[in-house]
């Protein structure tokens, strides 16, 4: 009696069963046993229902963006940086983190650094806010971004306009004798030193590595204006 052909009547496995069929089949099954029970479930009360998602209402507000004043109608959790680049159409602040950790969306509120994507828009009304395009007067670079353009203080330029910015603000606390991290004598008027410049811009990451050639650029402006100090 001839031997049985192998696979077939055998109880090893099924008649004309294919390789892919077999794989498929084990996937499901291995889906089958892993997955969780999704039978009858007992009802949620009152305090178990998760959270649903609710439409805010729009809120007026009135923002003092480089000299002009803009009437808009936002949802309350908006924040400054979205505002400015989505609805004004002001994309010299970037959106790099997100989280206030590469500065890239520092702009001035009231002369203070501010990372704009932490803050709401609506905190902002009644104050005077300034970004990139705002710096240049009459067609005119501000000093800062002349100073960044002749040391090459930039690379892609991503970070620039909130390191520029940022800048400013920094030279401007120097002045009013703001100390920082680094000052030995907080009694003293700070001296304008690379070190107290690193120390004070270091909230604004360059990724492309442009942070010597900020430091001579800020020097510069410093030094044109008259030392801080």
């Amino acid at each position: 009696m001839p031997d049985k052909p192998e696979g077939k009547g055998d109880g090893l496995a099924p008649p004309n069963i294919s390789r892919r069929n077999f794989m498929q089949s084990a996937a499901w099954a291995a889906t089958a046993v892993a997955a969780p029970s999704y039978g009858a479930q007992p009802a949620m009360t009152n305090d178990q229902q998760p959270l649903m998602p609710y439409a805010v209402p729009a809120q007026a507000v009135a923002l003092d963006i480089n000299g002009k004043l803009h009437q808009l109608s936002i949802e309350p959790r908006t924040t400054l940086l979205d505002v400015l680049r989505e609805i004004i159409g002001l994309s010299g602040s970037k959106k790099g983190c997100d989280r206030g950790q590469c500065g890239a969306c520092t702009v001035l509120v009231d002369g203070r650094r501010v990372n704009s994507c932490l803050t709401l828009a609506i905190m902002q009304e009644g104050k005077k806010i300034e970004t990139v395009e705002g710096l240049a007067q009459d067609g005119n670079l501000h000093p800062l971004q002349a100073a960044f353009i002749e040391h090459d203080a930039l690379q892609c330029g991503y970070c620039t306009p909130g390191q520029i910015c940022s800048a400013k603000a920094m030279l401007d606390e120097l002045r009013q004798r703001t100390v920082s991290a680094v000052t030995t004598d907080i009694k003293a008027a700070p001296l304008l030193s690379d070190e107290e410049i690193r120390e004070r811009m270091s909230g604004n990451i360059c990724r492309c590595g442009a942070y010597q050639n900020i430091v001579a650029a800020i020097r510069q402006v410093a030094g044109d204006e008259g030392s801080p100090s």
